[in-house]
């Protein structure tokens, strides 16, 4: 391996809505139980739009952005088991659950109050080196591209849990065809399921990309698909898109809302609910679900499209997914 350097650089955000900053920090030692990860590749998800623009409670600041990280262990602090220096390991959003909780104790640690997570309460990817909880890294086999595998570490894990909660459905819409529902509408395809992708108004290349991936139909986010929908997930940031998707939605489906943040969503009529159709929302994810989905996606297997950037242009980066000029994902590449 190679030496440690005295310092490394981040991408830092100073306050919301301000532009990220390229800092030199002096490298953290690994405490009890932590590792030091050397990053290869950070993905860009839309949680890091919501960090940086203020839209999250409580961010503590500096912070450094980026939670899809792949790297290789470069030093364990007193008491790591399970991975080992040079090692490959993913850092995902999840940083630290208490474990004491009723939620922690159910198995549901992704509803713990006092969660921590990497790049919104615990500097994150957007650096040379990330310093994590080892309990909450997953260890990466050898072989595919740092950049391949970095968006399986928040989009492809959400979107598995979100599809978790979409049941058996057949007919699968997926609301906003980004990094996430790229990746989800290929697991979706493996298992028999018929997609439907819906984009933002006139985004023809959007609408082409889900068609290669397979999706059965593709158009806007208004539009009324060919057939009813069994369930429906929902990755773009707009609260309006929920009475939108439970009109395309059968008696009996159901809407899931696949982010962390939301705009507000607008009153609908009652009888857009009714029939025992549902509406929920997916929080965060376990370590379990880490461990089934990445066993998962090589079977599939699942083929990660994306863009890569310098660690430099993270606010180039950024702003492309802001404005919608990413087909699938971006990632960061120190």
């Amino acid at each position: 391996m190679n030496p440690l350097p005295a310092t490394y650089r981040v991408m830092q955000l100073d306050a919301p809505g301000q532009a990220l900053r390229l800092v030199e920090r002096a490298l953290p030692q690994p405490g009890p139980g932590q590792v030091l990860v050397r990053v290869g590749a950070c993905g860009v998800c839309r949680t890091d739009l919501h960090v940086v623009d203020g839209e999250l409670p409580e961010i503590p600041l500096p912070i450094v952005p980026g939670h899809e990280i792949v790297g290789r262990v470069a030093a364990l602090g007193s008491g790591v088991s399970g991975l080992a220096p040079g090692q490959r390991a993913g850092v995902p959003w999840l940083a630290w659950t208490c474990g004491v909780c009723p939620h922690c104790l159910a198995g549901r640690e992704n509803l713990c109050d006092h969660a921590r997570f990497h790049g919104y309460q615990v500097d994150g990817g957007y650096a040379d080196f990330v310093l994590a909880d080892a309990r909450y890294c997953f260890p990466l086999p050898q072989g595919e591209d740092d950049a391949a595998i970095a968006p399986l570490l928040c989009a492809g894990l959400v979107g598995y849990r979100a599809l978790g909660l979409a049941g058996d459905a057949l007919h699968l819409g997926l609301y906003g065809f980004g990094a996430a529902a790229h990746i989800v509408a290929q697991v979706a395809r493996w298992q028999g399921r018929r997609v439907y992708a819906f984009t933002r108004p006139g985004d023809t290349d959007a609408q082409r990309f889900a068609l290669e991936l397979g999706a059965v139909w593709a158009g806007d986010s208004g539009q009324a698909p060919p057939e009813p929908l069994d369930a429906a997930i929902i990755f773009a940031p707009v609260g309006a898109l929920v009475p939108e998707a439970l009109r395309r939605v059968r008696k009996g489906g159901t809407v899931v809302c696949g982010g962390i943040h939301m705009s507000d969503i607008p009153a609908f009529p009652y009888a857009l609910l009714w029939g025992e159709r549902q509406v929920r929302s997916v929080a965060n994810l376990t370590r379990r679900d880490g461990a089934d989905f990445l066993a998962l996606a090589p079977r599939v297997p699942v083929h990660t499209h994306f863009e890569t950037f310098p660690l430099t242009a993270a606010n180039e980066a950024l702003a492309r997914l802001r404005a919608g000029r990413l087909t699938g994902a971006a990632v960061l590449i120190p």
